[in-house]
């Protein structure tokens, strides 16, 4: 059974900082489970680890798209799975780090996610989607599915469609699926934390996340986009700072009201990763305010991971 060491959490935690140390210690590699890392160009606001930044240790899943290409956890899956036989092969442990906890779940109980042969149900909601806009959507799933809701914004329209497809094409939830599947066995002996911390603190983190990342050069990195050709009509465009540095460069709304936003919706999606965290099964959740550092976190992770047989 191949090993394997999973460190998530919500955006702004401190992951980066925790996986770096965690992979030096265990002879690790990193896999991003980051929807937006993937992409090239796309660096200040996917707060993306920089090759300077690496400390030695090898990445897997980071700028490997252009920003027109589609990045989805059919893709995910695959890629992961390749990293994880490779960075094996090299005698090393692999550590799926990042806060997309739907891709990790995917990887983690290898979730069967064939796409449909009929794209019809797809392409009439992607035309609708056009026509009257995301929120038509957005309430019909909370309709037939309002679970998925809590943990899908409704600017999320690639998840929206498909848990609309889901059910259209299915005639149940695919919160119920996803339910279903997070009972199925792991084929790895894995241990899975999420890194969290108190609330205020947290968003603290975001609104000073957000501030850096206008002070590194959000406005130019989203205006070179653009330059390009890139809209909102591209999937990597509707990222968390793109979308309201977009609206705001087009002259929609003002500096001022693009960065609420984003600090809001930021603060939004940290609350929908942690509400999707906790209904996992078999992970552990570590609160900050529990450990007095993150070397005390490490210890705790490398006893954990000692105790299963994943590190010697």
């Amino acid at each position: 059974m191949m090993k394997l060491i999973i460190l998530s959490g919500p955006t702004a935690v401190g992951k980066t900082e925790l996986s770096l140390k965690l992979a030096k210690a265990v002879n690790g590699e990193i896999i991003s489970a980051d929807s937006m890392q993937v992409y090239r160009q796309m660096d200040i606001g996917t707060a993306k680890i920089l090759p300077g930044q690496m400390q030695g240790v090898k990445h897997h899943l980071i700028d490997i798209c252009d920003p027109s290409e589609e990045w989805n956890v059919f893709r995910f899956k695959e890629e992961a799975k390749k990293a994880i036989i490779d960075i094996k092969s090299r005698g090393c442990i692999p550590i799926i780090t990042g806060g997309t906890g739907f891709y990790i779940q995917a990887v983690l109980y290898d979730i069967d996610f064939e796409e449909e042969g009929d794209k019809s149900v797809r392409e009439r909601l992607e035309r609708e989607l056009a026509e009257k806009g995301p929120e038509v959507l957005y309430n019909r799933l909370m309709e037939v599915d309002p679970a998925s809701t809590e943990i899908i914004h409704m600017n999320n329209v690639k998840r929206v469609i498909r848990a609309l497809e889901f059910y259209e094409l299915n005639g149940y939830p695919i919160s119920e699926h996803n339910a279903e599947q997070r009972n199925s066995e792991s084929p790895y002996n894995f241990a899975y934390f999420v890194l969290n911390d108190d609330r205020a603190k947290l968003y603290e983190r975001i609104d000073r996340r957000v501030d850096i990342m206008l002070k590194d050069g959000l406005v130019d990195e989203v205006k070179a986009l653009m330059d390009e050709g890139y809209d909102l009509s591209y999937v990597s465009m509707q990222g968390l700072g793109y979308k309201e540095i977009y609206r705001y460069l087009t002259g929609e709304i003002t500096l001022e009201e693009a960065v609420y936003i984003l600090k809001r919706d930021t603060r939004h999606f940290a609350k929908r990763q942690l509400t999707w965290f906790r209904r996992e099964k078999e992970l552990e959740m570590l609160n900050r305010p529990d450990y007095g550092s993150d070397d005390e976190i490490l210890a705790h992770i490398l006893e954990v991971t000692k105790s299963k047989g994943i590190i010697n």
